[in-house]
C-alpha cells in the first residue's frame, strides 16, 4: 500500500520585552549566524528554518515570528499570533523589566492562542554575574506558569538548538495541527461545498505579504502537504510526557 510521506509545518512566535534577543536568537537558529548590533524589530520579522527532529526521526519546517517588545506595537504584533502551534517567552538576565513581564507575555499569547506550547527562554547567561534576578525567581516563575525553562546564551550558542528541537518534537507528538484549538487549512471538502466566488484559494509562500496574492503565513500555525510518495511503513515516535523542567 501506497503511504504518503507529510511534511510539517509550524509557526512558532517569540515573544518578550525589547532587547532580550529573541531576533538573535531566532537569527543564531535559523542562519547559524551572531550579530552583536541591536536593530529594534518594528512589528514583526519573519524567517524559515527547515529542521530534522533528531528523537522522532521525522522533519519539521518552522515559520519564526519575531516579535516587537515595545507596548507600542502591542495591538498590531497580537494580530500575528493567530494561528501558532508553539511560542518562546524571552527574557534576558541582565533586565529586571523582562522578568515581571513574563506573566504579562503569558497572557497575552494564551488570550489569543489558547493552549498552545511554550516554553520560557532565560537569555544571556553567560552575564549571570550580574543577573538582576535570583535562580530561585526564575525556577519559581517556570514552576507556577508549568513551562519549561531553557537557560540560553545566543552569544556562545548554549542550548538554543534544544529550544527548538524540544517545540517541534513536542508538537508533533501532540498531534501537529490537530492539537490546535482552531483549524489553520481549510478542508478540502469545505472548498468544494464554497461557491467560487468565495473561495479565496490560494498557494503558500511565507515571504508574501499579506495581499499579494498568497495565503497568510500569519494563519498557518501547523500544516501538513503530499510531499512524496513512499511504501515504507511509518516512522516510529518516542513518547514523552510533558512536564516542567530545568536545562
Amino acid at each position: 500500500m501506497i503511504e504518503e510521506n507529510f511534511e510539517t509545518t509550524l509557526k512558532l512566535i517569540v515573544v518578550g520585552n525589547g532587547q532580550v534577543g529573541k531576533t538573535s536568537m531566532i537569527t543564531r537558529y535559523a542562519k547559524g549566524v551572531f550579530t552583536n548590533e541591536y536593530k529594534k524589530t518594528l512589528a514583526v520579522d519573519f524567517l524559515e528554518k527547515n529542521t530534522y527532529l533528531r528523537n522522532t526521526g521525522e522533519e519539521i519546517i518552522f515559520h519564526l515570528w519575531d516579535t516587537a517588545g515595545q507596548e507600542e506595537y502591542d495591538q498590531l504584533t497580537k494580530q500575528y499570533y493567530k494561528g501558532a502551534g508553539a511560542c518562546i517567552i524571552a527574557f534576558s538576565t541582565v533586565d529586571r523589566a523582562s522578568f515581571d513581564a513574563i506573566e504579562s507575555w503569558y497572557q497575552k499569547v494564551t488570550a489569543e492562542c489558547g493552549n498552545i506550547l511554550m516554553v520560557l527562554v532565560q537569555n544571556k547567561v553567560d552575564l549571570m554575574d550580574d543577573a538582576k534576578m535570583s535562580t530561585n525567581e526564575v525556577e519559581h516563575i517556570a514552576k507556577k506558569l508549568r513551562l519549561k525553562l531553557y537557560r540560553t546564551c545566543v552569544k556562545d550558542n548554549l542550548n538554543i538548538d534544544d529550544v527548538f528541537q524540544h517545540l517541534g518534537e513536542q508538537f508533533i507528538f501532540r498531534g501537529g495541527e490537530a492539537s490546535l484549538e482552531h483549524a489553520t487549512v481549510t478542508p478540502i471538502q469545505d472548498l468544494a461545498k464554497t461557491p467560487l466566488a468565495e473561495k479565496n484559494v490560494v498557494s503558500a509562500a511565507p515571504n508574501t505579504a499579506p495581499g499579494a496574492g498568497a495565503q497568510d503565513p500569519r494563519n498557518s500555525g501547523g500544516s501538513k502537504k503530499p510531499l512524496v510518495q513512499r511504501t515504507a511503513g511509518k516512522k516510529s515516535k518516542i513518547g514523552c510526557k510533558p512536564n516542567c523542567s530545568i536545562m
